[in-house]
């Protein structure tokens, strides 16, 4: 393989790569063949385990292989906290939102004509608009990563129709490898994904969903409130996650859980937007513990030392558990999951069901 120069004028391999700017001496399980498939020019589906180092697949071919990268990622947190981390390390990340003012649209429009940008994140909904389209066919583009590729599918449980339009990209830059990554999807839905992006010969990659250092716990659910006391208990000063079914009842558990001397916060998609982003950020920094949120939160929380994750509910899917219960122990240590389970979950979630398949 060829090898990539820093800002410093050092050429490194991948592997190179890695230690400078990230501080890793070797790749996680998947990771390095995935990028080499990037790195050679093909087109390329990643599945891969929450917690897994999917980013890692887009952010170091970004740098080896120059110019441009543009992600596609449905959530703006999720953007900033990439952008953040990537800065921090010293690589020259923006995002393109709604949120942007004109001096900070002219200043990313600066950074990719001047070629000084190597990511640039952008929402599936802003990628399609004729100005991003315009701005970037005049970039040296050199790669499209798709994050939670999951929802260009309407097999999947989180179908967004804007990701569907995103094959249109092809047309903008011709010649440009994709690659798309999701944390999980069943055989219909990476089919779908390759046709739904037009993905010429796409090397698949299936990794293991096995976490080693997640535990897991089903209990019906009789006293939740002692329960997850109890649970708490064992988890003093931990950060966690605990997943409740509609808005009311994250409130409700936040302030039970408040009242037994617990440091928690509820956080759902009814709050105002600086409202989330103070409970994002509030968790981030450890000044508060606990979370008790609808499925709105954690696709755009990066934080390494979730120690816990309780679902005061069950979950809508398989899938769905296997996502939320994944941004438990990301840093390699030791995660419990637990699961409340009763009769009336069982029920509610049929309807939830139905109601989404009519719709």
């Amino acid at each position: 393989m060829n090898t990539s120069q820093t800002p410093h004028g050092e050429h490194l391999s991948p592997t190179g790569l890695l230690e400078h700017y990230w501080g890793y001496p070797a790749f996680l399980p998947y990771q390095e063949a995935i990028i080499g498939s990037v790195i050679r020019g093909h087109d390329t589906l990643a599945i891969m385990a929450t917690g897994g180092g999917k980013s890692l697949c887009y952010q170091l071919p970004a740098l080896y292989l120059g110019g441009l990268t543009i992600v596609i990622s449905p959530l703006i947190a999720l953007m900033k906290d990439q952008v953040d981390a990537l800065n921090a390390r010293g690589i020259p990340a923006a995002a393109w939102t709604g949120q942007l003012d004109p001096d900070g649209r002219s200043r990313v429009g600066a950074g990719i004509r001047e070629g000084r940008l190597r990511l640039l994140f952008v929402s599936p909904e802003k990628c399609m608009q004729p100005g991003f389209l315009e701005t970037i066919a005049a970039a040296p583009v050199r790669l499209i990563a798709i994050d939670e590729a999951h929802c260009i599918s309407e097999w999947g449980h989180h179908f967004r129709p804007e990701y569907r339009e995103l094959a249109r990209i092809r047309k903008i830059v011709p010649g440009v490898p994709i690659i798309a990554l999701t944390a999980t999807a069943v055989p219909e839905v990476r089919r779908d994904i390759c046709q739904q992006l037009g993905l010429v010969r796409a090397r698949e990659f299936v990794g293991s969903f096995r976490r080693e250092n997640l535990s897991y716990r089903v209990i019906a659910k009789k006293n939740p409130g002692v329960q997850i006391a109890e649970f708490l208990c064992r988890h003093k000063n931990e950060a966690g996650i605990i997943y409740c079914m509609s808005r009311k009842e994250t409130g409700e558990i936040a302030a039970v859980l408040r009242k037994r001397g617990f440091s928690a916060l509820a956080y759902h998609a009814g709050l105002s937007g600086p409202a989330r982003e103070r409970v994002q950020d509030a968790f981030l920094n450890n000044t508060v513990r606990i979370i008790c949120a609808t499925v709105a939160f954690g696709m755009g929380i990066d934080k390494p030392d979730v120690r816990f994750v309780i679902h005061y509910d069950l979950p809508k899917s398989v899938e769905s558990y296997y996502q939320e219960t994944g941004r438990a122990g990301r840093d390699g240590k030791p995660g419990e999951c637990l699961l409340l389970y009763s009769g009336a979950d069982v029920t509610r979630v049929k309807l939830l069901l139905d109601h989404d398949r009519a719709s």
